[in-house]
C-alpha cells in the first residue's frame, strides 16, 4: 500500500491547515487510517485515527482542535483528511500518514512520506 500525504505548511499560531493523504486502495472493514506526528527530539506519537466506518480517535492534546474525515463515497474509503485548528507552536512536526492493515491478526503498518507542519509567528 503506498500512501501519499500533503497539504503541510508554515503557519501561524492560531491558523489552520487541511493535511490529506491518498491511500493506493480503498480500505477494509478491519483497517485503521491515521495521522501520527513526530517533532524534533520527541518520539513519534499518534494524533487521530478513523476506521472505514467512520469511528475515530484523538490524542488529548489536539481533541477539539483537530478533526479527522474520510471521503466515504459508496461505501468506499481512500482518502483521509486531518483538519487542523488553532494551531499551537507546540503543533510543530512532521506528520505521518499511516494505515494498519489488520492480517490474520497481525498488524502491518504502512507508512505515507510526511509532510512538515510549522507554526511559527
Amino acid at each position: 500500500v503506498q500512501l501519499q500525504a500533503s497539504g503541510g505548511g508554515l503557519v501561524q499560531p492560531g491558523g489552520s491547515l487541511r493535511l490529506s493523504c491518498v491511500a493506493s486502495r480503498s480500505l477494509y472493514s478491519t483497517d485503521v487510517m491515521g495521522w501520527y506526528r513526530q517533532a524534533p527530539g520527541k518520539e513519534r506519537e499518534l494524533v487521530a485515527s478513523i476506521t472505514k466506518g467512520g469511528s475515530s480517535k484523538y490524542a488529548d492534546s489536539v481533541k477539539g482542535r483537530f478533526t479527522i474525515s474520510s471521503n466515504n463515497v459508496k461505501n468506499t474509503v481512500n482518502t483521509v483528511f486531518l483538519q487542523v485548528n488553532s494551531l499551537k507552536a507546540e503543533d510543530t512536526a512532521v506528520y505521518y500518514c499511516n494505515l494498519r492493515e489488520l492480517r490474520y491478526y497481525i498488524n502491518y503498518d504502512y507508512w505515507g512520506q510526511g509532510t512538515l507542519v510549522t507554526v511559527s509567528s
